[in-house]
């Protein structure tokens, strides 16, 4: 392993460099794995995550390693995980013995990192459900997929390792579907669309994602608008794929960022009609989930609610 460092002993914020030197064409979690200190979960989570690149370029974990292929990542945080079962509150839309399915509220983690160590979805499930399958690995118990913190909405959890990994399966081969409800800034004139890019990490700040990347991954959306206001657009949007900040960039990339989304967006507060709404978290709801159930087949869709605070700020601005 050569690395940007002549002591061999890495801070967090250095990035570790390898170059591949034989030819046994070894799959790329498995390669980086047996020749770091990290899991091979951890390495996933950072190819999924465009954090991990090979010769500069986003991979996916079954890329075949090449001879002189320069593998590059910044080493994971660690941090220590508390998965302690949580009596909180949680709004169950479905549950049998396979899986569970949330509405996840408002402000709520989906699991452990760095900065939210308890409180979240997957210990509140822990506490709810007894057990989730581990096949994710420690502080991932069930989990397939995930909603941002203030994103709220529709999120299946597995509670078999089986499950698990059916699921999963439909993920990758883009057999969910999966609708959202976003408040977007500004008018969008055409009925429908569909937006496809490149997205990726980006360069100057590495919790922003960008579609100003030639080394990201295809990302999909489709949208349909549902009414206009003088300030702004109600959405009904589709993602095929399911990329980091995926509705949060595409959107920004239009001109037309979700409301309330400091990172991509604007400022928290909007004036129509000589009043000032202030905008507490970004709007944007999983509306609905469909899959096949992983032990039926059975085709079934999930419809989460929209919370409160959206419902109020779609009144307010004649969204209905």
């Amino acid at each position: 392993m050569n690395c940007t460092t002549s002591s061999g002993c890495l801070k967090e914020d250095e990035i570790i460099r390898i170059v591949v030197s034989d030819n046994n064409r070894e799959r790329l979690d498995r390669y980086v794995a047996q020749r770091s200190s990290f899991s091979r979960s951890k390495i996933i989570e950072l190819i999924k995550s465009g954090e991990l690149l090979v010769n500069r370029e986003a991979k996916k974990a079954c890329y075949k390693v090449r001879i002189g292929d320069i593998i590059e990542f910044s080493p994971p945080k660690t941090y220590e995980i508390n998965m302690l079962p949580e009596p909180i509150d949680i709004e169950i839309l479905y549950e049998d013995e396979h899986i569970v399915l949330v509405n996840k509220p408002i402000g709520m983690v989906v699991y452990p990192a760095a900065g939210h160590r308890s409180g979240t979805l997957v210990n509140a499930l822990l506490y709810h459900c007894g057990k989730l399958s581990k096949a994710a690995g420690e502080g991932r118990e069930g989990i397939v997929h995930r909603l941002d913190k203030d994103t709220s909405g529709a999120i299946v959890l597995a509670k078999s390792d089986r499950a698990y990994y059916r699921l999963r399966e439909q993920f990758s081969k883009r057999m969910v579907i999966k609708h959202y409800i976003a408040i977007v800034y500004g008018l969008i004139r055409e009925e429908k669309g569909e937006i496809i890019t490149q997205i990726g990490r980006s360069r100057s700040d590495r919790k922003k994602m960008t579609t100003r990347t030639n080394r990201g991954r295809e990302a999909i959306t489709h949208y349909k608008v549902i009414k206009r206001s003088k300030i702004a657009t109600l959405l009904d949007i589709s993602i095929i794929t399911g990329r980091t900040h995926q509705i949060r960039v595409h959107f920004s990339s239009l001109g037309h960022p979700v409301l309330g989304d400091t990172i991509y967006g604007r400022k928290k507060k909007i004036v129509m009609n000589k009043e000032v709404y202030e905008i507490k978290r970004q709007m944007l709801h999983c509306s609905s989930l469909g899959f096949q159930h992983p032990e039926t087949g059975e085709f079934m869709t999930f419809k989460a609610p929209i919370p409160d605070d959206m419902k109020i700020l779609i009144n307010k601005l004649n969204l209905i």
